[in-house]
């Protein structure tokens, strides 16, 4: 009778070790909890904010196209005179994109269709604060003008904080011809990965001894999935690289740039993107 009794007891209330299993399970859902809400909320905004030279704060970081399209983002910098702009790229091999009119229309056709170099093939024109841009360059990358690196730039500074002219500029890799997925106008589709092209363009101008120092502003924001003016696909760790040029075009004896330091956060973050872009690289 008495074992009877104990053993409704133990059936009636559950046994400790079921107890202590839901207050684990509590206690870890709490706990994960709180991480998610420290990493979401403070640390890994973090690592992607940092301070921004004021000249550049609340700027538009994105172009236009002629219908208002959101186009292709700003992803570089550059401080110098339109003089010494030209004398650099010039310095590169690169040329100056020739103006868009009929004739020049013709020719890229040509080039595309026949194979033929055009190495001052003009660039469709993108907007940058209500005005076209000011200059643009490129660098053939094959027998024709279908393939090619090229960058746009607009002033956007008399005189920034090295008081001298600041530039802003869009550069992307133009990978072949075909239809804008949103006019169906003959374009140039670029490559996705952006982020190449603006150190590409930095590096060409190192080479020739014509940047003095290289620093990086907030550009238009991480964007893994983003689309130009014509549809293509595009990603980038949303930062600008800056490239102060050599005062009158003047090579320097020692080429490397100066760089600053970057904080601990910039480099984990840097970190982290640098796993993401190989995954996209794969993914496009």
């Amino acid at each position: 009778m008495d074992a009877q009794i104990e053993r409704q007891s133990m059936g009636s209330s559950p046994p400790t070790h079921r107890r202590s299993r839901k207050r684990r399970l509590a206690n870890g859902a709490l706990a994960a909890l709180i991480l998610w809400a420290a990493l979401a909320y403070l640390a890994l905004p973090m690592f992607w904010r940092h301070e921004d030279r004021k000249e550049f704060v609340d700027r538009p970081m994105v172009t236009r196209t002629s219908a208002d399209i959101p186009g292709d983002p700003i992803n570089i910098g550059i401080v110098g005179s339109e003089r010494e702009i030209v004398c650099a790229f010039n310095a590169a091999g690169w040329s100056a994109a020739n103006p868009v009119t009929l004739e020049t229309s013709l020719r890229i056709i040509g080039s595309v269709a026949l194979r033929r170099p055009y190495p001052a093939a003009p660039v469709s024109p993108l907007y940058y604060d209500g005005r076209q841009e000011d200059l643009a360059f490129e660098k053939a990358d094959g027998g024709s003008a279908d393939r090619r690196h090229h960058i746009r730039v607009w002033r956007a500074l008399a005189a920034g904080d090295e008081r001298r002219a600041v530039w802003l500029g869009s550069a992307s890799f133009d990978r072949g011809v075909g239809l804008s997925r949103y006019t169906l106008q003959v374009t140039h589709h670029i490559a996705p990965d952006i982020d190449a092209e603006r150190d590409y363009v930095a590096v060409q101008l190192e080479r020739v001894g014509m940047v003095e120092s290289l620093y990086e502003i907030a550009g238009v924001g991480p964007t893994l999935a983003g689309r130009n003016g014509g549809g293509d696909r595009y990603f980038t760790d949303g930062e600008a690289l800056v490239a102060v040029l050599a005062p009158e075009c003047r090579e320097r004896s020692n080429k490397a740039p100066a760089r600053p330091g970057k904080p601990w956060q910039r480099r984990f973050k840097d970190a982290i993107w640098s796993a993401l872009r190989g995954a996209m690289r794969s993914a496009m």
